[in-house]
């Protein structure tokens, strides 16, 4: 079925998306070029950007929704609902000829073609750079206190260490994402690791308070780039069949960075004979190592780049003939003002017309928020409550670790279905069906805050206890992110990177903001009703993954920005169901 208003509603949906047609029963498109072969793909599993620690802008994941639609060779035949007969494909609309693609289906080039012993190296890569930036941006926590006196700050000055970090994760996806897919991903990936691990020398030496809060946004702003493009990395190299594991592998790898932190500088500032600087340089010397195991192996894997490389190549070796080649990246709008239309105008037209993205932004701003004023809480419970010290302190985050890995991990077993659903909706399952680690995290977030807050209320209560309970508000905080930022990334295909900078700068900023007041809110209230607070708002929004996934599929109906195409897929096969009962009519008669 032909739905003609596709390409008026949606400029920028490829020519496969805009005309949907039947497909084969190995997952491809029937109906087209023989000659140009693409995987159909669903979007990837995130995301993840926390651009926080953790997920990305997404400028990347998005882009991947271009490539999903080209078709296969026909090899069935259509029904025609107008005629109710079994006709043939139309003739395949052929390709530019002088237009540059892979040479064959197996061609190994293509990344998607690499073996899975190279695509696990490539994620290895992907996985330790995530812990490394996310590790960045949490451990100073630990050394707050150390810096404070140090510098002879004021508490809330002193918090800043951790803000401005995170500002620069919310102005970087700006650059990163456009540039990965500008110059491609390893040259983006290796110069921003670089400068990222020299910006480290500046903070150890910092003689006062604005050195290192400057340089400190520059660590951030350049360290963004592999949550920025890792979860792009993935989807480049993995089908979407097999990409499950890998990305729930690497989600789960930018919240132990995160964790991580405070455990390795809780020990450094308690050790007695390091100082807080070597915060900084213990995180120099691991950014070096991965930044150098980054160069070593990772190549290029998008695509569109790795063609234009080959184009090129043709026209070194034969100037006159391949004067008139060109692969579609060139004809793509890189001007500066084609740029920020994409990165910076339509991120928030976005969130100020969809209703989807803003509530799905409110409930990660909290889930993210509450994940950075741990940071804060926990040494309310364990240091001041407990008498822990920092490094015995820094442990407790071990549940917390533990609860990310678990949600990370539920959202690839509960989509163990996957491959069947991306054949049932021919290669567009309902973006819902991303919602189910959610349902399950939804109500364990709330269930773990509460937990927290009324056990860490009092000393009488063994310190145990509010440290188990670290585990639940861990397994929710990631399942919840890991769940919507897949289902933004579903919903929107490719204007997935323009819901994912609106998310990102809105929770990076809530979690910025956090730092400045977890502590004056904890010693005011109490840790018991600041947790139900907290535990109160996550209660309220409880309901949202079970809402949508009953309702979103009526709510995208009305989107001016989600394609809907599951909902096509479901017209398409609704009418194909009543072509073949009429002919089977019309042969009984």
């Amino acid at each position: 079925m032909a739905d003609s208003d596709n390409q008026s509603r949606f400029p920028d949906l490829p020519p496969g998306l805009q005309t949907l047609t039947p497909q084969s029963s190995s997952g491809t498109m029937v109906g087209a070029d023989p000659s140009r072969v693409w995987p159909l793909e669903p979007m990837p599993v995130i995301e993840i950007s926390l651009t926080t620690p953790a997920f990305p802008s997404a400028t990347t994941l998005a882009h991947e929704a271009e490539d999903i639609p080209r078709p296969h060779k026909p090899v069935m035949p259509i029904l025609n609902g107008k005629n109710s007969e079994l006709t043939q494909p139309a003739p395949p609309q052929l390709r530019d000829s002088e237009e540059i693609a892979w040479d064959d289906p197996q061609d190994q080039a293509n990344p998607q073609n690499w073996s899975e012993g190279r695509k696990w190296l490539i994620t290895a890569t992907c996985v330790i750079m995530a812990i490394n930036v996310t590790f960045a941006s949490s451990a100073p926590t630990s050394a707050v206190q150390a810096i404070q006196v140090h510098f002879h700050l004021s508490p809330e000055v002193s918090y800043l260490v951790t803000f401005t970090f995170l500002v620069g994760y919310v102005l970087g996806p700006f650059v990163w994402g456009p540039g990965s897919e500008l110059l491609g991903r390893r040259p983006t990936l290796i110069f921003a690791m670089s400068i990222y691990t020299l910006l480290y020398i500046p903070q150890a030496l910092a003689p006062n308070i604005e050195t290192l809060l400057t340089t400190r946004f520059l660590c951030g702003f350049f360290g963004v780039a592999p949550l920025v493009s890792c979860g792009g990395v993935l989807a480049d190299v993995w089908s979407a069949e097999k990409r499950g594991l890998p990305m729930s592998t690497w989600s789960a790898s930018v919240f132990l960075g995160t964790i991580l932190g405070p455990i390795v500088a809780g020990f450094i500032v308690d050790s007695g004979s390091l100082n807080w600087r070597w915060v900084f340089w213990v995180g120099m010397i691991f950014a070096g190592a991965c930044t150098l195991f980054t160069a070593c192996f990772l190549p290029e894997t998008y695509a569109p780049v790795i063609l234009l490389r080959k184009v090129k190549e043709r026209r070194r070796v034969d100037p006159e003939g391949g004067q008139w080649l060109y692969a579609a990246h060139e004809k793509e709008d890189w001007s500066a003002l084609g740029i920020v239309k994409r990165t910076l105008f339509r991120p928030f037209i976005m969130l100020s017309e969809e209703l989807i993205l803003v509530l799905v932004t409110l409930y990660i701003c909290l889930i993210y928020g509450v994940m950075y004023m741990l940071f804060e809480a926990l040494p309310i419970i364990f240091i001041e409550k407990h008498g822990f010290t920092i490094s015995l302190n820094g442990l407790i985050f071990i549940g917390v670790g533990i609860g990310t890995v678990l949600g990370a991990l539920s959202t690839h077993f509960l989509a163990t279905d996957y491959p069947q659903l991306i054949k049932l909706w021919r290669g567009f399952p309902p973006p819902e069906e991303r919602l189910r680690a959610a349902m399950l995290g939804a109500p364990v977030f709330v269930i773990g805050i509460f937990w927290l807050g009324w056990t860490g209320e009092y000393t009488s209560i063994p310190w145990y206890l509010p440290a188990l309970s670290t585990i639940p508000v861990g397994f929710g905080i990631s399942a919840i992110f890991i769940s919507f930022l897949s289902y933004l990334i579903d919903t929107y295909l490719m204007f997935a990177a323009s819901a994912f900078a609106a998310n990102t700068v809105a929770r990076s900023l809530v979690a910025g903001r956090s730092q400045l007041f977890t502590v004056q809110m904890f010693d005011k209230m109490g840790v018991g009703y600041a947790c139900t607070l907290l535990g109160g708002v996550g209660l309220l929004l409880a309901p949202m993954p079970f809402l949508f996934f009953r309702y979103g599929a009526r709510v995208r109906e009305g989107s001016r920005w989600a394609p809907g195409m599951d909902l096509k897929v479901k017209k398409q096969i609704e009418e194909e169901k009543i072509a073949r009962r009429s002919e089977r009519r019309r042969r009984n008669e």
